[in-house]
């Protein structure tokens, strides 16, 4: 009987590194979840537009049996233009096949944390748009600017909930005063948490978030954001995609993981930025 020969390329792996990438990428990303999220239609274009209607008042009453007169209302809109981006890996028969750890888990998690902070640093960009800023000409968030976002955002009649996210660095100075220097004054819930967690939680009605994924103005500089949900918007074509291409004479496969999404600003005046020091002082 002649013998049987199988070649086993990475194809037969595929879905364990995706499993494994949409779970890191789902953990580890904040922005997403915080944001206007849309999916785009195939064949609908490279440019989805989401209307955006103004706000509207009545000015007064309107006595009984009298006419409504017509309002016209027009639309704006913003364009989420699609992108692309990813990430391509080699992948030698001999890592694969004589590697100490799990290499299809780790190529997975590799590729879901650069997913997922190509997405979160794309949003966390746009918070520089904001046209609105809080605490002008000062290195250091304090927490009078927590309630100066809040109070700024509720005067324009933004809906809520709002959401705060900061660089770990910029926050910083907040815990520090919260917990007087580091010094547990046991003041209430707020100041206990902080120093027991080393997380806010909610402030000055701020729901707090803290990632690295924050945008770098500068070299010493880090623009944070107060906003609404509706502030900003995602679109997703395709969360994640990974294909695998064999390369014979090298005796390996190569791994690509792309993803095609659009991000944009939906209502400038749902956000507010402040920008803080990106050191430890």
């Amino acid at each position: 009987m002649a013998n049987e020969t199988t070649t086993t390329t990475l194809n037969d792996l595929i879905s364990p590194i995706v499993q494994e990438a949409m779970f890191v990428a789902s953990e580890t990303s904040i922005m997403p979840g915080l944001v206007k999220n849309f999916t785009v239609p195939a064949n609908a274009g490279k440019v989805l537009q989401v209307p955006l209607y103004p706000v509207q008042t009545i000015a007064a009453d309107t006595a009984e049996a009298t006419d409504l007169s017509n309002t016209a209302i027009s639309t704006d809109k913003a364009d989420i233009t699609l992108v692309e981006a990813g990430i391509m890996t080699t992948l030698t028969d001999m890592a694969r096949n004589h590697s100490v750890s799990n290499v299809i888990a780790d190529l997975g998690k590799v590729f879901g944390e650069a997913i997922s902070k190509r997405h979160d640093r794309a949003l966390t960009g746009l918070f520089s748009s904001f046209s609105t800023s809080v605490g002008v000409n000062q290195t250091e968030i304090e927490v009078k600017d927590l309630f100066e976002a809040y109070a700024t955002l509720k005067a324009n009649a933004v809906p809520g909930p709002y959401f705060g996210v900061f660089n770990p660095k910029s926050i910083y100075n907040v815990k520090k005063a919260l917990t007087n220097t580091f010094v547990n004054p046991n003041a209430g819930v707020l100041q206990n948490e902080a120093m027991r967690e080393g997380y806010i939680g909610r402030i000055a009605g701020i729901d707090i978030f803290e990632s690295s994924n924050v945008v770098e103005t500068s070299a010493s500089d880090v623009t944070n954001a107060v906003f609404s949900r509706d502030a900003l918007g995602v679109a997703v074509a395709e969360q994640m995609k990974i294909e695998t291409q064999r390369d014979a004479s090298l005796r390996a496969d190569e791994v690509v993981a792309s993803t095609r999404y659009g991000v944009a600003v939906l209502h400038n005046s749902y956000g507010v930025k402040l920008i803080g020091d990106n050191q430890i002082n």
